[in-house]
């Protein structure tokens, strides 16, 4: 089996997987309630400049404001100015950038209160809005119309230079005077008339967002893109997908009704999945999405990977675990440190893990071994569609690599920070939560014998202090002078606790 698609389609959700001989290569998740904005138009208000930061804030119409860099301002350039990568983006989501040398400063450019049409590059992330651009671009079926900018670019997918000189002359023909488009991969050998059916289709998109540019007062939605399924369809179901598998009857013909629309010789590999079984348990995608929510992942060598996110960074450290090898401690190291590599790679692409990335391979003591686990990480990494970067391992067996965040990643898609830990990944000991008490109630200091001192606390606690702290609260008592009357609350967290002082001299 080479290529699937796999919709789990219900109201509250759409979960797509991408299969490669059964291997889960891609998975995206959209929620009702949580939507992805990356590729909607707005009509938006500047709300603050930054000079400082060359960037400014954007009231668009959504919770947290929009982030607008210099760099992503097209107003101010001339089309001269205007960089396009000439190899193209096979999603559309590269877009061209004025170069910096010619580009005024932002406070030349905007002021509090002007109105900016504008795209979102970056959904919000976190703690962080939405990230925008003024350099629209809308994808199609074999084209990215980019309406600011004047200029053809080709996939760099499209490796063939006939070909690409090919599809260029005919774009030159059918193109609208004063537009840039990107010739997508799936363009490879399609027919002019094909070709001039997008341009027509992407230019009447574009005037009817600039008809509601006119028309709606700031902050306005213009456009929003298609649904992720029908965007997944759009833009990855090629002739090298065999099957394209949906578990909802609705939504199946609804992509049927699309694929004939676009691409009708593809809608006889379009199939509703009907089993007891459910579509993603069937084809075990349900176990490769618990993994991309586990902080350890298995190796199957026997060695594995724990994965750490944090405010700044995603840290990888590698361990042999229960391997132990065969010969020398060296060939061990670097047969995990191999096949972690692959599992890495692996790993960032599925969780849509983004940012700086530390990976802490296992120590090597022999150079070309080191050399040998960063071509290893290179080649995994190979066929990423996201801008990537990866750095020479150091003596210290680290690798950083740099890879481009558009989405926010799977766990933060499919998680909340522990209620328990706050996000810390542990909760002080029991032990240690009760010596807090005991630092507390010296605090208060000694009093009359009549005086009371009550602690509610955690189950766990009232049984420690109950028992193998029994004695330090009996001294407590003696010290301070208090009678000290423990209590259980099953519904205080671990940390917490409720001290109250009754009696005469209470405070």
């Amino acid at each position: 089996m080479g290529v699937e698609i796999a919709f789990n389609v219900t109201p509250q959700e759409t979960r797509v997987a991408v299969l490669e001989n059964k291997v889960v290569t891609e998975l995206y998740v959209d929620r009702a309630k949580k939507k992805d904005f990356v590729g909607d138009v707005y009509k938006g208000k500047v709300v603050k400049v930054l000079p400082g930061m060359q960037a400014a804030f954007i009231d668009i119409g959504l919770d947290r404001a929009a982030f607008v860099h210099v760099s992503d301002l097209s107003i101010g350039t001339e089309p001269g100015d205007i960089l396009v990568d000439n190899d193209g983006d096979d999603k559309g989501q590269e877009v061209p950038r004025p170069r910096r040398q010619h580009l005024l400063p932002i406070e030349d450019l905007l002021s509090e209160g002007q109105e900016l049409m504008v795209q979102i590059s970056k959904g919000p992330i976190g703690t962080k809005g939405p990230r925008v651009t003024s350099y629209c671009s809308l994808p199609g079926r074999f084209l990215v119309l980019m309406p600011n900018v004047n200029d053809i670019g080709i996939s760099r997918r499209i490796a063939d230079d006939e070909e690409r000189r090919r599809l260029k002359d005919i774009m030159k023909r059918v193109r609208e005077p004063g537009y840039g488009y990107i010739v997508r991969t799936v363009s490879e050998n399609v027919s002019e008339e094909d070709l001039r059916s997008d341009v027509d289709y992407l230019t009447a998109l574009w005037q009817d967002i600039l008809k509601k540019h006119e028309q709606y007062p700031a902050p306005a939605m213009l456009h929003t893109d298609l649904s992720l399924t029908l965007r997944v369809v759009r833009d990855l179901f090629t002739k090298k997908v065999d099957r394209l598998l949906i578990d909802s009857r609705e939504e199946c013909e609804a992509v049927r009704d699309f694929v004939k629309r676009y691409l009708p010789e593809q809608s006889s590999r379009i199939y509703h999945y009907d089993k007891e079984e459910g579509l993603f348990e069937h084809l075990g995608v349900e176990m490769e999405i618990s993994r991309a929510l586990s902080r350890k992942v298995w190796l199957k060598s026997g060695g594995h990977l724990v994965i750490d996110h944090t405010e700044a960074m995603t840290v990888v450290d590698v361990n042999t675990g229960r391997f132990v090898g065969k010969r020398d401690q060296e060939e061990t190291i670097l047969k995990t440190n191999m096949e972690a590599a692959r599992e890495v790679a692996y790993q960032i692409k599925l969780r849509g893990i983004g940012g700086i990335i530390i990976v802490d391979f296992i120590d090597m003591e022999r150079e070309r071994n080191r050399d040998k686990v960063y071509h290893a990480m290179v080649d995994a990494m190979a066929n990423d569609k996201a801008r990537t970067r990866i750095s020479r391992i150091t003596d210290l067996g680290l690798i950083e690599i740099s890879r481009e965040r558009v989405r926010e990643d799977i766990l933060r898609t499919l998680s909340d920070l522990c209620t328990d830990c706050d996000g810390r990944g542990y909760t002080k000991s029991a032990t240690t939560v009760i010596y807090d008490i005991f630092r507390d109630i010296r605090r208060i200091g000694r009093g009359p014998s009549l005086q009371k001192v009550m602690v509610g606390a955690n189950p766990i606690i009232v049984d420690m202090l109950r028992d193998t702290e029994n004695e330090g609260l009996e001294q407590l008592e003696r010290e301070c002078n208090h009678r000290i009357v423990v209590q259980s609350d099953p519904l205080l967290h671990l940390e917490h606790y409720d001290i109250v002082v009754i009696g005469e001299g209470s405070r």
